[in-house]
């Protein structure tokens, strides 16, 4: 039921082609990351149903489903449920000084930052750069393979997933009556006043972050 946390694993594939764009089952990241010189690290994701912190149609099909024994579901979905139609008005025509102004330069097939949207270079031609802002699965039909693997009821785990999904790591925490202390890095200490109202929806806890005391690699001795 909504709000419930579950734990998965899952990979996504292009329908057509069978390519595989997203997965946290080791066998299928090695081939997602085929020909990168890095280490495969696979965990099974645990997320709240019905909260955003997944695709909003595969929150639908596992609401309702059973919750006390592993489970495997094939799901197909259409762009529209996935990510989307292509949307000509999200390719756009820029002008090649403000690539120069950035120092950037523009090659076809590569994807930049524009001011936090994603946008990939189709073309660079006569002073003019044309870019596509749609997401790179727009337009594609996806098919998800999904193991069900349990019900999270602990608290902490719970925690962990929110903390992991909004900071985008584990970090420290305290949970003192209704309220959650966060540790993060000086830079990620602002957010938390925009994830409160999502951390008491999830969690039902207030959220309050405060500076992870930063220790040096190297401390120098007292003289």
């Amino acid at each position: 039921k909504p709000k419930d946390f579950v734990q998965i694993e899952f990979t996504g594939r292009v329908k057509d082609t069978g390519e595989i764009f997203d997965s946290n089952i080791k066998e299928d990241m090695e081939k997602l990351h085929a020909g990168h010189d890095h280490e495969i690290k696979s965990e099974p994701f645990v997320f709240a149903l019905g909260e955003g912190m997944f695709l909003k149609a595969i929150d639908d099909f596992l609401l309702g489903k059973p919750g006390d024994k592993s489970n495997e579901y094939n799901l197909d979905l259409e762009p529209e449920k996935a990510f989307g139609k292509r949307n000509s008005m999200l390719v756009q025509t820029m002008p090649m000084k403000i690539f120069r102004e950035k120092n950037v330069n523009p090659v076809p097939g590569t994807v930049l930052n524009f001011d936090g949207r994603a946008g990939k270079i189709l073309t660079v031609s006569g002073g003019r750069v044309m870019v596509d802002f749609n997401h790179s699965l727009a337009g594609k039909s996806v098919s998800y393979k999904i193991k069900f693997l349990k019900k999270i009821i602990d608290m902490n785990d719970k925690i962990n997933a929110v903390n992991k999904f909004f900071f985008g790591k584990e970090p420290k925490f305290q949970v003192d009556g209704k309220k959650l202390i966060v540790e993060v890095e000086k830079q990620l200490a602002p957010l938390g006043a925009l994830f409160k109202d999502k951390y008491k929806e999830i969690l039902d806890l207030d959220l309050e972050t405060k500076e992870s005391k930063e220790t040096e690699e190297n401390p120098k001795k007292s003289q």
